[in-house]
């Protein structure tokens, strides 16, 4: 504990107790009684109210027992600031009413026997002053001490309703989670499942029978869709971690993207009659997983904008583990035909989010990113520093 810019409690005591001390023994000097000393030897009086106020060191550990004997050494040489003081601290530590008018009726005894040993000719004045510097002190030490504990009580208040409302906003994400859950597998993947039945029919139909192609490109999309069903049961799964499959088992998620992907990627691209070259410096599969999935996302970003935006560019993916960190270069040409195709089909819906994703990503590893045309195409480029472990 401190307090007084930054004092331990302890030093507060020792300089309280030494200033009690010093009051008291000059105030023997000055003052006309000192309670049963009075008319002893001044040096007496004096050595033995410093002996009283000493006794306040101990005011904190037993604040009862340091409030009786000081109570007699006010009786014995009229020590009334360590009296002050030792109210105060009893006041201050104790809540139970009777004992505080215990120790009020006892100060307010000792202050009549030291009014009764001193000079005959006191007063009703000096008699309340005498009580109100007894009584005031412990009167003041509880009302600090009930505001203490109402402060405390007020704030231990608080943290339970901020803790509450912790779990509630929890309690509020995860249905929120929940309900996009649904509203994902009740529309995408009934969507995607389509697709997929679609094409799988497609590939044993008639249709495909003569024409190899045919069957090749239907084969292809329903491998997509398959893959696109697993990354959505595995986004379902991030939403709604406590769901479970049919037999009362956790569902199975697909495994994470990982730099060893990359010739995948490429390969898959190739498959779809757009091809693009890897070249790849180092082994950034020995890099954290973290850094390996923001390099697999960089590249699958890459590749699917060249497919929508520059059909029929030529694509070069560049990934270099330098000692720094790991560059990743994702860079088509211009459209083969013109600025696109002029019977292309229309793009595909997209949000625009995949570059803001993909900086978010890459900044929450500490690199950077940048994005623009590039030599009449676009380019990708991606830094990423080499981190000491996975987050």
């Amino acid at each position: 504990m401190t307090g007084w810019r930054g004092w331990s409690v302890r030093r507060q005591d020792a300089l309280l107790t030494a200033l009690v001390v010093v009051i008291g023994v000059a105030d023997t000097w000055i003052k006309p009684s000192n309670g049963l000393l009075t008319g002893q030897p001044t040096a007496v009086a004096a050595v033995t109210s410093g002996l009283v106020g000493s006794v306040l060191w101990w005011r904190r550990r037993s604040p009862g027992v340091v409030a009786a004997v000081i109570m007699v050494g006010y009786v014995i040489t009229f020590t009334p600031v360590a009296l002050a003081v030792a109210m105060y601290t009893v006041g201050e530590a104790y809540r139970r009413i009777r004992t505080l008018v215990r120790f009020g009726v006892a100060g307010c005894a000792a202050g009549v026997l030291v009014l009764w040993a001193g000079p005959p000719d006191w007063d009703l004045r000096a008699a309340a002053f005498t009580l109100a510097f007894i009584l005031g002190p412990l009167v003041v030490g509880y009302a600090v001490a009930i505001r203490r504990d109402l402060a405390i009580e007020a704030q231990a208040t608080i943290d339970a309703m901020e803790r509450e409302r912790h779990l509630l906003v929890e309690r509020a994400q995860v249905g929120e989670r929940a309900r996009i859950a649904r509203e994902l597998h009740d529309v995408v993947a009934h969507r995607v499942g389509n697709i997929v039945l679609t094409a799988g029919a497609l590939k044993v139909g008639p249709e495909a029978r003569g024409a190899p192609a045919v069957a090749r490109a239907a084969e292809l999309i329903r491998d997509e869709g398959h893959q696109a069903l697993e990354e959505l049961r595995e986004v379902l799964g991030v939403l709604t971690p406590g769901r479970r499959g049919r037999q009362n088992r956790p569902a199975a998620t697909a495994p994470q993207p990982d730099a060893s992907q990359l010739d995948k990627l490429v390969e898959r691209s190739a498959r779809f009659g757009r091809p693009a070259t890897l070249r790849i410096d180092g082994h950034p599969e020995t890099l954290p997983a973290p850094v390996q999935r923001a390099i697999h996302r960089i590249v699958q970003e890459g590749l699917t904008n060249a497919a929508k935006h520059a059909p029929g560019a030529s694509v070069g993916v560049v990934v270099e583990c330098r000692v720094d960190g790991v560059e990743v270069q994702v860079t088509n040409g211009h459209p083969a035909g013109g600025d696109r195709y002029v019977d292309a089909p229309p793009l595909p819906p997209s949000g625009g989010n995949g570059l803001i994703g993909l900086a978010e990503r890459v900044a929450l590893l500490d690199g950077k990113i940048t994005a623009g045309p590039y030599d009449g195409g676009y380019r990708i480029d991606a830094f990423i520093p080499h981190r000491p472990a996975a987050p």
